[in-house]
């Protein structure tokens, strides 16, 4: 009882254990009966992320559980694969990520696009809200991002002829105005987090008025609680299946540890170690998948709540575990009165926060090629799924770095002037000023018009190099041949090699017309 802990951190840390207790189990429950899944399924994952994942190294104030940004990938395995396989797929995602941490692959990924994790997560946002907006009138969603979004207009129709539906949409726009409120005042912000406060107030509103709105599903703890069998695991000879483990293995890691950076920068305690940060989820992952239960991430706003609370150790988030455990034990069937129609506004609510809507403006002026990442990114998880989405969005941030950083410029020397004359060294094809002279590695043979291509070249920029030495070959008089010097090329993909050996074998020397010669072109890597 003398440690150091002890003394000085046991207060703040406890104290923090229940602020984030009391934050996450609203989002647990919420997050589990927007995946499909049984709402006690949401606990067990609170439950691991915080006595496992929670002990574990890595990050040290960071919080884990389930997070919205699975939502909707969870959501489309069950429906696809069924509950049994969920377990599989956790667990199998759980131990690719202990093998990248322990290959030390954990910090590539903050070489991944800020774009596209942030069209990722408004792809994720207007997804989960078009389908919360059903839960809000107590009405079964569409399967597809399309079909939610094409159905809307039926839903509003369907709504406003059922006095039911009226007020399951007015319990849940009331949870949603709590939420956006209830931080303004600062009394009862430090009283209670305002996602359990909205849920509770929503809850008493219910009970009190005796309102016909659906509420929670309660089976208990140990009922919810199913390992995968052997016929689940069977699945993983699907491809589909193997894609689904995938996308939950890079959106997990990227989500998580892209909240270690962002919750790195609101403490001035230890860093988080990438490698063993993307370990630990692992291992939380892979402990969830063996009960069944969700996948975790680490979780941004359970995470700024138990720093702003003033934890100051990893006992924290431990302690907020044993909090919902103990209340999932001795307290099951509390969850049975919560109406669905409070948990369906906390997750619009969530979802709203995860549309990045006020960087979006500066983005599209600063950097427009990133904004576009971002909507693209967006729009395609809406219009196809997460996995699809998501690989779109990286080649897109793939093929605007090569764009960006491909630069190629063809000079000429001893060009011809009109009617066949020959003007000084120096005009470019490029219409950039070329340098006077000739090359320091030797002069061009007379009647030999040098053809120097400068900067990275890459097969994004190959058409416009194509066309600049054609339109040259075209220009030249019949009697000048030309050298094709590639001394200034810093790099030539395998594209562009193979176009510039066609062409100067194209334009070989021959018994009369123009002749190339190819020069000290780059070798490859």
């Amino acid at each position: 009882m003398g440690s150091p802990w002890f003394r000085a951190d046991a207060r703040a840390d406890l104290t923090a254990s229940l602020v984030v207790f009391l934050v996450a189990l609203p989002l647990c429950v919420g997050v589990a009966v927007a995946s499909g899944v049984p709402a006690e399924l949401g606990l067990v994952t609170g439950i691991v992320g915080g006595l496992l994942t929670g002990l574990l190294p890595g990050s040290s104030l960071q919080v884990s559980g389930p997070a919205a940004g699975l939502t909707v990938l969870v959501y489309e395995a069950v429906r696809e694969y069924g509950l049994g396989a969920l377990g599989v797929l956790v667990l199998i995602a759980g131990l690719l990520q202990m093998t990248m941490g322990a290959l030390g692959i954990g910090r590539w990924f903050r070489a991944i696009s800020v774009a596209v994790v942030h069209g990722m997560l408004a792809g994720i946002g207007l997804v989960l809200i078009a389908g919360q907006l059903y839960a809000l009138a107590d009405a079964k969603a569409p399967a597809g991002g399309l079909e939610k979004i094409g159905s809307l207009p039926g839903l509003v129709v369907d709504t406003a002829g059922s006095s039911a539906a009226l007020t399951a949409v007015a319990v849940g726009a009331g949870t949603i105005a709590v939420l956006v409120l209830w931080p303004r005042w600062p009394r009862g912000a430090r009283a209670l987090p305002a996602p359990l406060a909205a849920v509770a107030l929503a809850t008493v509103v219910v009970a009190v008025l005796g309102l016909p709105v659906a509420r929670v599903e309660v089976q208990g703890l140990l009922a919810s609680v199913q390992p995968p069998g052997a016929a689940d695991f069977a699945l993983l000879a699907d491809v589909g299946v193997l894609g689904t483990v995938l996308a939950f293995t890079l959106i997990a890691s990227a989500e998580s540890l892209f909240s270690a950076a962002a919750v790195d920068r609101l403490h001035d305690g230890p860093r988080t170690e990438y490698n063993k940060e993307l370990i630990a989820q692992g291992a939380g992952n892979a402990v969830c998948g063996v009960l069944g239960a969700l996948p975790m991430t680490a979780v941004i706003v359970r995470s700024s709540a138990n720093v702003r609370a003033g934890a100051r150790t990893k006992m924290s988030r431990v302690l907020h575990g044993a909090w919902l455990l103990i209340f999932a034990v001795l307290f099951p069937a509390a969850l049975g009165v919560i109406p669905l129609a409070a948990l369906a506004g906390v997750l619009v609510h969530a979802g709203w926060k995860l549309i990045p809507l006020r960087e979006l403006g500066p983005l599209w002026r600063q950097h427009r090629g990133e904004a576009v990442v971002l909507m693209v990114t967006a729009v395609a998880i809406v219009a196809t799924n997460m996995f699809e989405g998501v690989i779109i969005g990286l080649l897109m941030a793939v093929a605007k770095a090569a764009w960006e950083t491909s630069h190629v410029h063809v000079r000429v020397e001893n060009a011809p002037v009109s009617g066949g004359g020959a003007a000084s060294a120096g005009t470019a094809a490029s219409g950039e000023p070329a340098a006077a002279g000739p090359a320091a590695d030797g002069t061009a043979a007379a009647g030999t018009v040098r053809v120097r291509v400068l900067g990275s070249a890459n097969f994004l920029r190959l058409p416009k190099l194509l066309d600049e030495l054609e339109k040259l070959t075209h220009s030249l008089p019949r009697e000048r041949g030309v050298e094709l010097d590639l001394s200034g090329l810093r790099h030539a993909d395998h594209a562009c090699r193979v176009a510039l050996e066609t062409w100067a074998e194209r334009h070989a020397p021959a018994a009369s017309g123009p002749a190339a010669t190819l020069k000290a072109l780059p070798s490859e890597a």
